[in-house]
């Protein structure tokens, strides 16, 4: 009796890992990692199940042939691998709509690049969240942060694609580390990009400068 009860048991177990297996090739998904992994709607991106990390963004070419896993931002030490974290994910989104809202698709994906750029900057801080509400003297560098816009906006499909671009390593950016719409611009503050950066190019509404 323990020998038939062990023997389905382990029939079983045979089933159901052929069953994950059957069902992660009918989607195209691919895996280097034991963790479940659940589907976000968003241009097919995989987030973990814990919301502190992103295991893998699965990206899927047009042919719809194959697939593109990254791993990118925020190292971690142990394995010398890189991730990003839901809520670095969110944020970048957040942050590239609302200073980019109204801008085309490259000029949100430059958005995304100045951000992901500060963060591998030893100026700036080292992860997407960090840069985003970073404060100098009490003033935030990105202005929707400070009046609060980062929070209500709605995240378009064009935005997602841009920052989906930015993680998956294309970066059109020069290098820019800032970017300011001279239109909007205070004047003090826009004598200082003058005078302390290097200017780079404009696109859209926004110029683009580095150190």
């Amino acid at each position: 009796m323990y020998k038939k009860a062990l023997g389905a048991l382990l029939l079983l177990q045979i089933v159901l890992v052929a069953g994950y297996f059957v069902l992660c090739l009918s989607h195209g998904w691919t895996s280097t990692d034991k963790k479940t992994v659940y589907e976000v709607k968003l241009n097919q991106i995989l987030l973990a199940q814990d919301e502190n990390t992103v295991l893998e963004i699965c990206v899927r070419t047009n042919s719809g042939q194959r697939e593109l896993t990254y791993n990118v931002l925020e190292r971690d030490v142990a394995t010398e691998q890189e991730v990003i974290s839901a809520q670095d994910y969110e944020n970048l989104l957040r942050i590239v709509e609302a200073e980019a809202g109204g801008e085309d698709e490259i000029g949100k994906l430059l958005v995304a690049n100045v951000v992901l750029n500060r963060v591998e900057s030893e100026s700036f801080p080292d992860s997407i969240t960090e840069v985003i509400l970073q404060q100098n003297k009490g003033v935030a560098q990105f202005s929707p942060v400070a009046s609060g816009r980062f929070l209500r906006v709605e995240i378009s499909d064009e935005t997602i694609s841009a920052v989906n671009r930015a993680l998956a390593g294309e970066d059109v950016s020069e290098g820019a580390l800032y970017f300011a719409a001279r239109k909007y611009a205070d004047a003090d503050n826009m004598r200082w990009f003058d005078e302390r950066l290097e200017y780079l190019f404009t696109h859209g509404g926004h110029e683009f400068f580095t150190e």
